[in-house]
């Protein structure tokens, strides 16, 4: 077999698989962790916020989803491009220009006094993010070489990439019912402050890649084609599949797409190295990212809605009954990081992870108006979380594995986009199926003695809400149903480190793995 390497593909050089382990990994870990657990909880963690603010800043109803939106739309559009800069201009100075950023416009936007204001600096949060992510995992990639500590350390960051979410819906309630809507933006200059003082304390610069050019149209084209992506479902998810804005923008973005893709493979510096992608365990992991950000959304979302506007709950109930699915993530993937993954890799764990996860969701349709939370909700959760642990882990080492230090970043972005684009497909969809269900379900249960004054009694509404719900759960497990098939297909069998080079260097386990997988580009 051959042992070509192609350019910017494989594990780090001998140099840095002969490299002591760095003493400080650990609070190193816990910097690059508490930095990922700002950017991803702030998906969610001014949502529970948004009545308050909109009672104090004086906006539309029609007007919240740009709160959130901006924010997505921001960082899914970036990513990539800041990935390339974290691997150009060296990741610590990225890291801690996006923390610093980061900090400073959250508390622009907890200041704020008009709806310009708060969305402006929502949309700057995802583009200092945008930079920030990359080189976080980046960093993680870099420090932990001995397949051991990945395994540890990458079982913490995919925990924390899936319980995010839920954590930034207890925070945002506790916030928002406590102290005011303003502190879910105001808490991030907590987090930055202590991530900054430990990226100044524990990372060490490196230097520029000097001669190296940004490739501006791969940037420009993929960051167009992210933003009409994100904005075209987060449209349809507001307003109609039908409307211009949201088929029109859809396919722009599919357009755009295609011609970063055909660019990118003539491109003398691309901004993603097709052989990044072309690797069937990276596409895997990335595809498999993708569904599961776009099942995940849609199980925080609408067990949220269900628990607040069918069983009533508060804001700070609501996010506490997440904790146990969080507590269980969390467990499941560090099992599934430091036990399974050196033993089966990735294809059976991210394989059946998707189908426990959908096998909880099944569960989950079994909701009803009067159902009690322990009786209905908590099974399931733990039994989704189980699985969701399984595959997020998974997916982010497995992204991240095999690439050159100087294309990490790069990698990382790819990650992060496949979550954030799968997150905007999955609300988009499922919210559009949700409404349709629930909107059926009142025209044809109709009759005299369910309507009341001309409108449907409140007993049907709730049970039409409650079937827009199990709806969207059926679907759900639809998509972690085709994960699975995905994952099975792509994803090789095996460990990432062969059995047989475990005993070697960190860079000597991965040549001999990509020596084994060179027969063609796609197949490797």
């Amino acid at each position: 077999m051959s042992q070509t390497r192609a350019p910017g593909v494989g594990a780090p050089g001998p140099e840095v698989g002969r490299m002591a382990a760095d003493p400080r990994r650990w609070l190193i870990l816990g910097t690059i962790g508490l930095a990922q657990l700002m950017i991803v909880l702030d998906l969610t963690v001014v949502n529970i916020a948004l009545p308050s603010a909109q009672h104090s800043l004086h906006f539309a109803t029609v007007d919240r989803q740009w709160v959130v939106t901006a924010y997505a739309l921001a960082f899914g559009s970036l990513l990539l491009l800041g990935g390339r800069l974290a691997d150009l201009l060296g990741r610590k100075v990225t890291f801690m220009v996006g923390l610093a950023g980061f900090a400073a416009v959250s508390a622009v936007g907890g200041a704020s006094t008009s709806l310009g204001m708060l969305v402006t600096a929502r949309a700057c949060q995802g583009a200092f993010a945008a930079i920030m992510a990359p080189s976080a995992l980046s960093i993680l990639t870099n420090t932990f070489q001995d397949p051991k500590d990945r395994g540890k350390a990458f079982g913490v960051y995919g925990a924390i990439a899936g319980a995010g979410s839920a954590v930034g819906l207890l925070l945002g309630g506790a916030l928002t019912e406590f102290l005011s809507w303003r502190w879910t933006l105001f808490v991030n200059l907590i987090f930055a402050g202590i991530a900054l003082a430990g990226a100044a304390m524990l990372l060490k610069r490196e230097p520029a890649r000097g001669g190296q050019r940004l490739d501006l149209p791969g940037a420009v084209l993929v960051g167009g084609a992210m933003f009409c992506l994100v904005y075209g479902f987060a449209n349809a998810a507001t307003h109609s599949w039908h409307a211009l804005s949201t088929y029109g923008f859809l396919a722009a973005g599919a357009a755009a797409l295609a011609a970063f893709a055909a660019w990118q493979a003539r491109a003398k510096a691309p901004l993603l190295p097709p052989q990044i992608v072309l690797d069937r365990n990276r596409a895997g992991a990335y595809l498999g990212m993708l569904i599961a950000g776009a099942g995940m959304f849609g199980i925080f979302l609408f067990v949220a809605y269900y628990l607040q506007t069918t069983l009533r709950y508060s804001p700070v109930m609501t996010g506490f009954a997440f904790l146990p699915m969080v507590a269980v993530l969390m467990l499941s993937a560090n099992i599934g990081q430091i036990v399974l993954m050196p033993r089966t890799g990735p294809k059976p764990l991210m394989g059946l992870g998707m189908l426990i996860a959908a096998a909880g969701l099944v569960w989950l349709t079994g909701i009803g108006v009067h159902s009690g939370y322990v009786s209905a909700i908590l099974g399931p959760l733990l039994v989704t979380a189980a699985g969701l642990g399984q595959v997020i882990a998974p997916a982010v080492n497995t992204g991240t594995f095999g690439v050159a230090p100087h294309d990490a970043g790069v990698a990382s972005a790819t990650v992060n986009t496949g979550q954030q684009l799968g997150g905007s497909i999955g609300t988009a969809v499922l919210n559009t199926l949700v409404a349709g269900a629930t909107a059926s379900f009142l025209t044809s249960h109709l009759n005299p003695a369910t309507v009341d004054a001309g409108r449907p009694t409140a007993a049907l509404v709730q049970q039409a809400a409650v079937h827009g719900y199990t709806t969207g759960f059926w679907w759900t497990a639809g998509i972690f149903a085709l994960g699975a098939v995905v994952c099975g297909t792509l994803l090789r069998p095996g460990p990432l480190y062969p059995r047989q080079a475990r005993t070697g260097s960190p860079a000597q386990a991965a040549n001999a793995q990509e020596t084994t997988l060179t027969r063609s580009p796609i197949a490797r």
